[in-house]
């Protein structure tokens, strides 16, 4: 039986190692958040669905245990923020085999950075789409059963070509998977709806349903979404339907990004859905902002291009964070001044 390890199990990654855990699979948690640790120890983790709540026993390690390990694991899904990529891939990489893969359950475009630390011969790409929150340890709420949950695999390089459905099989557990031929496009889509959700909305401290109902900011969080389907095809990817949508908008890339964002707000979200990025702020720490709309940014500066609605959103998540402007409804008035000053 292959060996699974799961770094970072907070509201995404606990409820789909669970659900590995239950149907059998040998599955270890590592996780920072010492109390959540603790809890999972005492009695496993609990996770709660629309329909239903499940609790699974299941091994749980601190961070500062993983050197006590002496077991290695096939297939490592690493669940930490876009931005501790790094740190826990190297956290990681002692308890890898030479055949081992790593899969990065996560918002941006953290395979680059997995691929530098644990080679790109052990790397594969992934898309996720679920909705879960986590206000304490030991349980995760998860809005989107696995009978609603989506994901994309794939590889990045002829290394690990043929190897995707290893970890598609294992997947299959927590939701829909879909081997990807294109695997960076498919994350870029992904990106795409980002931009246009986490950020936007948690400005407004509002759920994300309630948020993009507010008057204008609709309009705004899809202007988000179109700058950064232009700079996923700045970036060298194309456009390509993910979360088995058809492929009729391909060649229209600002009529695809809003289908994008229709389907994750009419089908994978609930009226009290709080974006990741608002809950990161609730609980005091820094969102990816850097990573979603910052990359958006980025790879349209790097063609003489500009992205003002993601810059402004940038701009003012990094106020948010230095505690210079609080999250409310409010900001709508500063996000829509410049859906007024420029053509979308």
């Amino acid at each position: 039986m292959k060996k699974i390890a799961v770094v970072g199990t907070g509201a995404n990654g606990a409820g789909i190692g669970a659900d590995m855990a239950r149907a059998g699979l040998d599955v270890t948690f590592i996780e920072q958040w010492p109390a959540h640790v603790e809890a999972i120890r005492e009695r496993g983790i609990e996770v709660r669905m629309p329909d239903r709540t499940e609790v699974t026993a299941v091994p749980a390690f601190h961070l500062c245990d993983v050197a006590t390990i002496r077991e290695t694991f096939d297939i490592v899904f690493i669940g930490v923020k876009a931005y501790d990529t790094r740190w826990a891939c190297e956290l990681i990489r002692p308890l890898l085999k030479p055949d081992s893969l790593v899969v990065g359950l996560q918002n941006g475009m953290s395979i680059d950075d997995i691929a530098d630390v644990v080679g790109v011969e052990r790397t594969i790409g992934a898309v996720i789409e679920l909705a879960s929150n986590m206000w304490e340890p030991g349980a995760t709420n998860r809005q989107n059963p696995p009978e609603e949950s989506w994901f994309a695999v794939g590889s990045i390089s002829p290394a690990t070509h043929g190897r995707e459905e290893e970890v598609a099989a294992v997947l299959r557990h927590a939701g829909t998977v879909e081997v990807s031929d294109d695997i960076r496009s498919s994350k870029w889509m992904k990106l795409v709806v980002n931009a246009a959700e986490l950020v936007p909305s948690a400005l407004l401290g509002l759920e994300l349903n309630t948020a993009a109902a507010a008057p204008g900011m609709y309009e705004f969080m899809l202007a988000c979404g179109k700058e950064a389907v232009r700079a996923a095809i700045a970036s060298g990817s194309r456009v390509r339907p993910i979360f088995g949508m058809g492929d009729e908008n391909v060649g229209d890339p600002d009529a695809f990004a809003e289908q994008l964002f229709e389907i994750v707000l009419t089908t994978y979200s609930l009226p009290d859905t709080k974006t990741t990025s608002l809950q990161d702020w609730l609980k005091g720490r820094r969102s990816e902002v850097a990573e979603i709309n910052g990359r958006v940014v980025a790879e349209l500066a790097a063609v003489d291009q500009p992205a003002p609605f993601n810059q402004l959103v940038v701009e003012l998540a990094a106020r948010v964070e230095a505690g210079e402007l609080e999250a409310t409804p409010a900001n709508a008035e500063l996000l829509l001044a410049a859906l007024a000053g420029r053509q979308v």
